[in-house]
């Protein structure tokens, strides 16, 4: 096994201590999130959680409960965790810093009223305190942007690791703005590095995604019993690398090699828009943002409405005061997507299109954005892409991460004996 301790210095492991709050979909889309958050709290002694916030805007289906039911089984096992270190927060400690996030679909102006999350956000970056606030982006940005929005004051204090590929595709809107108004964000868009924490690497034996959990993680107390319920016992965590950033690395310098990745500055991000339908011969960069502007017409109904169905997903349009039908979408992979219009304008009923999203090139990494300074994204380069067999798809960065599999996972089996006392 490759020693990443002699390789990879600073980070959590070696005794940094950084502030940190989690925005999770969990119990939303994705029950990744779940394992996510139990290899967490396994590492609680190593940060300063100062937040647990369900964001989940874009299904409306997570809730503060969600993260409650880990913390749970957090409790059971919390006895044997505190015998290796008196730094584990207590279980009621953290379920105080638990809180509801948005539970509503975004509007088009990306920002909506406050919540319980985007209030923790504010209170948190406004304490007297040296250290910035690390905030490690599970889902959609939805709390971040309205925290932002409420108290731009407290951008400086910011540092961001936000899982954006996915979510994004959920989320445009808020993703969007927070582009477009706090372009000196301090933030990494991981579309695809993440990736690299399932796909890739040495998945020969006890390394293997089933075979690790069979292992190391089921029957480990009460937290390795939930993990093995998840994804049929199966490692997809695909928000850990988030953690794993700030586990062993250093998270100021993210051109820098750690257990999440290493990334570039950002290029300007991909926004394409259009007054009309686009089809297969127009491309644009996958992960970018896609606006559609589309005349209603002079005979549009004065409560005029449109859905635009992408595959699974069924984007609700909106109506400006330009007399258009906007819609965003983000397309999470390189190739042709199709979409239809439904809706109670016949100008727009029944319409079809089409996007061609591509894959950047490397050099655009020598492209960096001045309007976006602080803004980081996946690596380019194709020496550190790996090539997904189930789709043909080439995901970028994520060998950052896969390299480091070996390290990480043995890390977090040994995290899991301790709740076996």
């Amino acid at each position: 096994m490759t020693n990443s301790n002699s390789i990879i210095k600073g980070g959590a492991l070696d005794g940094d201590r950084y502030r940190v709050i989690v925005s999770t979909d969990i119990g939303g889309t994705d029950p990744d999130d779940f394992q996510s958050m139990v290899h967490l709290l396994l590492y609680a002694d190593s940060f300063d959680i100062e937040g647990l916030i369900s964001s989940s805007g874009i299904g409306g289906l997570g809730r503060k409960k969600d993260i409650f039911d880990v913390i749970d089984c957090y409790e059971k096992d919390y006895d044997n965790l505190k015998k290796h270190s008196d730094k584990y927060p207590t279980p009621d400690a953290l379920r105080a810093i638990t809180k509801q996030g948005a539970t509503e679909f975004p509007p088009y102006a990306g920002v909506h009223s406050p919540t319980e999350g985007s209030e923790l956000i504010i209170a948190c970056a406004r304490r007297d305190e040296p250290r910035p606030l690390y905030i490690l982006g599970w889902g959609g940005i939805e709390d971040v942007a309205q925290a932002l929005h409420d108290a731009p004051d407290i951008l400086p204090k910011l540092r961001m690791y936000w899982v954006g590929g996915p979510n994004k595709k959920w989320g445009p809107h808020q993703y969007q703005y927070v582009v477009d108004n706090h372009p000196n964000l301090w933030i990494i868009e991981v579309n695809s590095t993440y990736r690299g924490w399932f796909t890739g690497g040495n998945q020969d034996g006890q390394w293997g995604n089933t075979e690790f959990v069979k292992q190391h993680v089921a029957g480990k107390g009460a937290l390795g019993e939930f993990f093995d319920t998840q994804l049929e016992g199966t490692i997809k965590m695909g928000d850990t690398p988030s953690v794993g950033w700030l586990l062993r690395g250093t998270p100021e310098d993210p051109s820098q090699p750690s257990w999440g990745g290493h990334f570039v500055r950002a290029w300007e991000r991909n926004y394409s828009l259009y007054d009309h339908l686009p089809t297969e011969a127009d491309r644009m960069e996958e992960f970018g943002i896609l606006e559609l502007a589309l005349p209603l017409g002079e005979n549009a109904p004065q409560d005029a409405e449109a859905q635009l169905v992408v595959e699974n997903q069924s984007i609700k349009g909106h109506v400006l005061d330009d007399g258009t039908m906007r819609f965003r979408f983000s397309p999470k992979a390189a190739r042709v997507f199709h979409f239809t219009i439904k809706s109670n304008v016949s100008a727009l009923d029944g319409q079809t299109g089409a996007i061609t999203a591509y894959t950047p090139q490397a050099d655009i990494a020598h492209k960096a954005s001045s309007h976006l300074p602080n803004w980081w994204t996946d690596n380019p380069d194709r020496e550190f892409a790996e090539e997904e067999h189930s789709g043909g798809h080439t995901v970028l960065g994520a060998k950052t991460v896969s390299q480091w599999r070996e390290d990480f996972l043995q890390d977090f089996a040994e995290r899991m004996n301790r709740c076996k006392g």
